[in-house]
């Protein structure tokens, strides 16, 4: 019989105590050689330079890992098994300008850590950096560098694939109409596009018949659009940068999107574009220094709050049957026109910051005691006039404001705000002043 106490014995004085287990390093060790191992069962095949590694795809099994050292590799690879395709110290695949560099055809396939380059230039056969083609579900390429192909990734009826950490440039010597996209999608869903980095393609990303994916922290400057979207739902584009495109963001012909936090700067056309959209939130991106911040076309039943449009030529052009929008909490700053507003009716935008608002606030409450409104009569006629800009400053056009102000029958339609605010929403809108725009190469 053991007789416990609360009084240690000598043996068990003398004995160290007990260091406790860290269990939190033993399990990240643990997930990270479970990460870089491969399969139970599978094999890792070599490939050195002056191998082939389409000799090794031939030769491996469903699940196996290639890995290929550094060095030139010049082929057109085929993947029609799963497996993955590792580089070691970064590798140059070339597809000596003909047909697509790699084309994946089976299921379950990751390409990471290549230069993957060299593609043809035919835009009818699509030639790509890498081609996933119909039912190539669950493909993943990550960190890798795409450059000189015509499409980057050319992604075509599949389901979830992750396209993550890749810099991808076009052929930057061809016109803007002879290149292809960055990232092209067709028929997709579930697709997760993050932390890219595209360059001198036509369009950056472009979304045809896509769902449910996600676009996030990607940066695409000196394109046509930074991402086109069309026929496309519940999609959700956040904190991305598009600057110096001919346009930022376009969705067009799309319902249920999330657009929140983006920063769409410096783009010769448009910031952010809207148009034939419905059931969508667009809220707190940077739309600045473009030629027309946001341009709204027959956009319906939208949320559109807390983003910040400053030095744009034009705030919003506003137009096309575009009602039933809600616009609140949002700072139009240093426009030279803050609304270019076509429609036959005002519309009420409450709750807004107008840099040129020159109400007043008698009680403090933050909220001015007049309306605000975008547009008078002397805005109309010089948006149809344009050479009449020249005469704003003059008493006959200054006469002409008031004579609009006093006679109700001379106003013109106009995006009015009954509860304009007195400070903007963004404490650091000044840091995006002089973001103007440039033209995409």
């Amino acid at each position: 019989m053991v007789l416990l106490t609360g009084r240690p014995d000598a043996a068990a004085r003398a004995r160290p105590p007990r260091q406790p287990v860290a269990w939190h390093a033993v399990v990240l060790g643990a997930l990270a050689c479970l990460l870089h191992a491969p399969p139970a069962g599978a094999a890792v095949l070599m490939v050195q330079p002056g191998q082939s590694i389409g000799a090794a795809v031939a030769r491996a099994r469903p699940g196996d890992e290639i890995r290929v050292e550094r060095g030139l590799y010049r082929e057109n690879l085929r993947i029609d098994k799963p497996l993955t395709l590792r580089g070691i110290d970064r590798p140059t695949l070339s597809g000596g300008l003909k047909g697509d560099t790699i084309r994946i055809t089976a299921t379950d396939v990751a390409i990471e850590g290549m230069i993957v380059r060299d593609s043809g230039d035919d835009l009818v056969a699509q030639n790509a950096g890498i081609y996933i083609q119909p039912g190539a579900d669950r493909a993943a390429v990550r960190n890798c560098d795409l450059t000189y192909n015509l499409f980057g990734l050319w992604i075509e009826k599949v389901k979830d694939v992750e396209i993550r950490s890749n810099v991808i440039t076009g052929k930057r010597d061809y016109q803007s109409a002879r290149r292809g996209n960055g990232i092209e999608l067709y028929n997709t869903t579930g697709a997760r596009i993050v932390g890219n980095q595209i360059s001198f393609v036509r369009d950056g990303i472009y979304v045809d018949v896509s769902h449910h994916a996600v676009f996030r922290d990607n940066r695409i400057h000196d394109a046509r659009y930074g991402t086109h979207y069309m026929n496309s739902y519940y999609n959700v584009w956040e904190g991305n940068d598009v600057y110096h495109n001919r346009g930022g963001l376009a969705l067009m012909e799309v319902r249920n999107q999330v657009v929140r936090n983006n920063r769409a700067w410096g783009n010769s056309d448009h910031g952010i574009m809207l148009r034939t959209i419905q059931d969508s939130l667009i809220e707190g991106n940077v739309v600045a220094g473009n030629n027309r911040g946001f341009f709204i076309y027959d956009a319906e039943y939208n949320t559109i709050r807390n983003n910040l449009v400053i030095d744009n030529n034009v705030g919003v052009h506003l137009w096309a049957g575009s009602y039933r929008n809600k616009a609140e909490g949002n700072d139009f700053i240093m426009n030279r026109t803050q609304i270019k507003y076509v429609a036959a009716r005002d519309q009420t935008w409450s709750g807004n910051y107008w840099s040129n608002y020159v109400g007043w606030d008698r009680n403090g409450d933050g909220i001015g005691d007049v309306p605000y409104e975008a547009n008078d009569m002397v805005d109309y006629l010089s948006w149809r006039h344009p050479l009449m800009k020249l005469l704003l400053a003059s008493p006959a056009v200054q006469t002409l404001r008031l004579v609009a102000q006093q006679f109700p029958l001379l106003r013109a339609p106009s995006i009015v705000d009954p509860k304009p605010r007195m400070q903007p929403h963004n404490p650091d809108w000044s840091q995006w002043r002089g973001k103007l725009f440039s033209s995409p190469r």
